[in-house]
């Protein structure tokens, strides 16, 4: 499997695999402000737009730096200062250890909060601690075991190493603790998120045969549930079966909630670059 292509599938089958029914975290990941940064940042193309936006969040930042001399753990100071500091990073500014100092603060401040460290670990891996991202999510995993934000940056640790079985036999040890999980909790664990996401880790190692029996297992288990339509829909195009995509996109965007709806038919309708080319 070429580089581009594995890329592909971590960068898009992972995240439209466990798209949730409810509003996400303002707080976005530290993967979608490195891939800003890599592109030159959108705002980096408006020459005197992008310098006021760059001054103006390096001045809130030094502000939230002068309230946590007095105030080192403000939670809400902490968050504002890390805010500014991703939005610099988008912008070619800075570095992601930048963020680190907020973040290892607001899960000190936070421990409950699961998105801190989620994000802690993701910026531990851009700096190449893996050892240390790893042992981060292991802890979230220990207690929240279907926690999908922590689930699908482990995966995807496990496969930038070129770890695919230790990636499978994560979601594989998720999927046996759900049922008792769910019975203890109902929808702790989201057991059709998981098999897509177990799915994707098989057609990211081109085991399509494998990755189509998880998703058509899963659409059995939950017939109303979009997911596994868009992620077999989504596999199929990348091999070229556009007509046998077609309707299981249709399908999908029939199942799925009104924000996913675009998107679905955004990616039925697409042309693949040359770079995700089987």
């Amino acid at each position: 499997m070429s580089q581009s292509r594995n890329s592909w599938i971590v960068k898009v089958l992972l995240v439209f695999s466990i798209l949730a029914f409810m509003a996400v975290s303002a707080l976005p990941m530290i993967t979608n402000f490195m891939e800003s940064s890599a592109d030159g940042g959108s705002a980096q193309a408006n020459g005197k737009a992008a310098d006021d936006a760059i001054a103006k969040l390096k001045d809130e930042a030094r502000g939230y730096e002068l309230v946590l001399q007095r105030e080192p753990d403000n939670e809400n100071v902490l968050k504002g200062l890390l805010e500014a500091r991703l939005r610099l990073l988008s912008l070619n500014q800075g570095s992601v250890n930048d963020v680190i100092m907020p973040l290892e603060r607001l899960v000190k401040v936070n421990p409950n909060q699961v998105k801190y460290a989620v994000l802690l670990a993701q910026a531990k891996e851009k700096i190449g601690d893996r050892e240390e991202a790893a042992k981060i999510l292991r802890t979230v995993l220990e207690t929240k075991p279907g926690d999908m934000d922590a689930l699908q940056s482990m995966v995807t640790l496990q496969l930038n190493q070129q770890r695919p079985e230790a990636a499978i036999g994560i979601l594989q040890d998720t999927l046996g603790k759900a049922p008792q999980a769910n019975k203890i909790q109902p929808g702790s664990i989201d057991t059709v998120g998981v098999q897509v996401l177990l799915g994707n880790v098989h057609a990211s190692q081109k085991r399509y045969e494998k990755a189509f029996e998880i998703y058509d297992q899963a659409a059995k288990d939950d017939p109303k549930d979009f997911r596994p339509l868009w992620a077999k829909a989504l596999v199929l195009k990348e091999q070229g079966k556009i007509e046998e995509a077609k309707p299981l996109f249709s399908n999908a965007a029939a199942l799925a909630p009104a924000q996913f709806k675009d998107e679905i038919n955004k990616t039925a309708t697409s042309t693949p670059s040359p770079t995700t080319t089987p």
